[in-house]
């Protein structure tokens, strides 16, 4: 028998199979960057890089994939890796530092590059989130001729936070488009009517972004949830302009759905959650400390805004901050308020406000000579950002009664000195400092201000009174005639005519009699004899007053009688009927029981014997001599004792404190 021939051995899976085309490998890279597959998209490149490691466009694919699959860190390390094969990744390397918050070395990282389209777009989103409002809108402006998606919704965003509300609609007219045309231009057109205080306005625009956002996002076939999460931040811009108009319970109400929910991006939380702890005020402070908790980094030692709160514009970020040291200043958690202020300060290096905290957490641990001192010393740095500065210098000085202080912090803010709130204020000060020639020269500058000022709403003769009526109150008696004269002569005015006879009068009597008869006789005078009136002493009361002699007088005042009280209804307790009152009450109701006329007390049992000695012993009579018996009768001791109490009254004897010691003990 021949024997079987033997079986081929099969090739083994693990043996060498020579690598697909690189046209495949591209083929099956295009597909999965067109599926949005990034992860399998980074593998397939990583084989084309191991065929061809120089292939730029495999590069690129793979760099693009990792920032799409949010891998930026790996992204930039790809990137540092092909520096020495001079391959310039600058744009890519500037959005991943974009990305990662690294915002001063994006920006560098964009220098030397052409300023095509794609360029200027990625710096203005970084200076937008710089918060360098005024620099992202010039680089807008440069992008309005290339055709752009959503310039207008960006610029209108750029220039409500730039403070340049008012120049939205110009931008939207110039641009030919309407508010409404897409529910995110609605959104920021609202905003910048809220910016305008045109909140009835805002309101209803905001009304119709959420209505065009649901048929829009719909259309998409978006679900629910996605849907919700896309209008979040209409939701909570309505709950804004609720709360400002005073309808604070529809605002708490709206602010509290979107918190319970947890639907809205990060960013739309944190304002929700903000809003509603400012609206909330003192009230439960440690709830509101617990609900900014949520906005934390969860694994930083102390407070800091979680990452994904890096989108916040550095004036919402810097909103949050602050309403956290105030909470913790309202909580008494001084050691933690004076920490975070601390980091405020490197944070925002170009903002007023951890200035103001830090002054606040000294005056609250009783230092307001530090705090006055900080805030004089950051005026005198920062001029032009002052105001509001020498403001709380000025409060917190005069709250201490550091009144000079306080008036030459308010002296050093020259757009408000004219007002009269200003004026009034520091002279005030000065007045209470004692120094009443400076408070006069106050007086006589915001008097030449206005004298020189082309206004319609002028308050020179508000001030010249004031200051009339000061200079009379400190014995400048020329200077308060001149400027009630000025009054009178110009104005016309009659409190400044009283004021000036007033003031004559104590100089020149017949000069005040020639401005007296410009005034107005008083009805019901006629009859009234002044010179008796004069002769007596003053108004006096009793019996003994001196009665003038007064004529008759005026038939309206004879005709007047005296008016008659009205008198009130008896209010009876709920469901009495005054018809059937029923019995009445115990007049004794309300006495305590011992002085009632009904009160008996108890009877004491006479019968019950003393009993002393173990349980079961007989009591026996014992006769000593001389003695009295155990259970004699006590009316006799008590005769006794009323004896020696009426003796007591009827002749009272001294006795010191011993013998009325020995006496009660007999």
């Amino acid at each position: 028998m021949a024997p079987k021939p033997k079986d081929k051995p099969k090739p083994s899976q693990s043996a060498w199979q020579p690598p697909p085309a690189i046209e495949d490998l591209f083929t099956d890279l295009n597909r999965h960057i067109q599926r949005s597959e990034f992860a399998q998209a980074i593998k397939v490149a990583d084989q084309v890089l191991s065929v061809a490691p120089t292939d730029e466009d495999a590069i690129r694919c793979k760099v693009v994939a990792l920032m799409k699959d949010d891998r930026t860190e790996d992204a930039l390390s790809t990137i540092h890796s092909l520096e020495k094969r001079n391959v310039d990744f600058s744009f890519f390397k500037a959005y991943c530092l974009y990305r990662q918050n690294k915002l001063n070395e994006a920006l560098e990282s964009l220098k030397g590059l052409e300023r095509n389209p794609e360029v200027l777009l990625l710096e203005s989103q970084i200076l937008y989130r710089m918060g360098k409002m005024d620099a992202c809108v010039e680089v807008y402006q440069k992008l309005q001729k290339s055709k752009v998606d959503s310039l207008e919704i960006n610029l209108a965003a750029a220039l409500i936070l730039a403070g340049r509300a008012s120049e939205v609609q110009g931008m939207l007219e110039a641009h030919r488009v309407k508010a409404s045309g897409s529910f995110e231009l609605a959104y920021n057109t609202a905003c910048s009517l809220i910016e305008r205080n045109k909140l009835t306005d805002a309101e209803q625009l905001l009304l119709s972004a959420g209505r065009i956002g649901q048929e829009t996002l719909m259309d998409e076939n978006l679900a629910e949830d996605d849907i919700e999460i896309e209008l979040a931040p209409i939701s909570v811009q309505l709950a804004y302009v609720q709360q400002l108009l005073g309808r604070s319970q529809e605002a708490m109400e709206a602010y509290m759905d979107i918190i319970n929910k947890n639907l809205a991006d990060e960013s739309t939380f944190a304002v929700a959650v903000n809003n509603l702890i400012a609206l909330k005020g003192q009230k439960d402070v440690s709830d509101s400390l617990r609900k900014l908790d949520r906005l934390k980094e969860q694994d930083a030692p102390n407070f800091q805004l979680s990452r994904g709160l890096d989108k916040l514009s550095p004036k919402q970020r810097e909103t949050i901050y602050a309403n956290r040291v105030l909470l913790l200043l309202h909580a008494n958690k001084l050691d933690q308020a004076r920490e975070l202020v601390t980091r405020l300060s490197d944070m925002f290096t170009d903002s007023v406000v951890p200035v103001l905290l830090q002054a606040a957490v000294l005056v609250r641990e009783n230092k307001a000579n530090k705090a006055e001192e900080i805030l004089g010393q950051f005026a005198e740095k920062f001029p032009d950002k002052s105001k509001v500065i020498l403001l709380a210098r000025a409060q917190i000085a005069a709250t201490a009664g550091h009144h000079q202080i306080a008036a030459d912090s308010l002296s050093k803010i020259p757009e408000i000195q004219h007002m009269p709130a200003t004026v009034a204020t520091i002279v005030a000060l000065k007045e209470r400092a004692g120094d009443i020639s400076s408070a006069s020269v106050i007086f006589d500058s915001a008097i030449k201000w206005w004298s020189n000022a082309m206004s319609e709403d002028s308050k020179l003769s508000v001030i010249m009174q004031e200051a009339a009526s000061f200079k009379l109150r400190h014995g400048q008696e020329e200077d308060a005639a001149s400027l009630f004269e000025e009054l009178v002569r110009n104005h016309g005015s009659i409190e400044a005519l009283v004021g000036l006879v007033c003031t004559v009068a104590r100089v020149d009597v017949d000069k005040a009699e020639t401005y007296e008869k410009q005034l107005k006789p008083l009805p019901g005078l006629k009859g009234i004899d002044v010179d008796s009136l004069e002769k007596t002493s003053g108004a006096q009361h009793g019996s003994n007053a001196l009665h003038v002699g007064v004529a008759s007088a005026p038939e309206e005042v004879k005709k007047e009688k005296p008016k008659k009280k009205r008198k009130r209804k008896p209010r009876y307790p709920k469901g009495f009927d005054p018809a059937n009152p029923g019995p009445p009450p115990d007049p004794e109701r309300w006495l305590p029981r011992r002085e009632r006329s009904s009160y008996r007390p108890k009877r004491k049992d006479k019968r019950a014997a003393q009993v002393r000695g173990s349980q079961g012993a007989v009591v026996r009579e014992k006769h000593d001599a001389g003695g009295t018996p155990a259970n004699s009768n006590s009316s006799q001791s008590k005769s006794q004792a009323s004896t020696s109490k009426v003796n007591a009254v009827e002749k009272p004897k001294p006795s010191s404190s011993k013998s009325s010691k020995k006496k009660s003990r007999k």
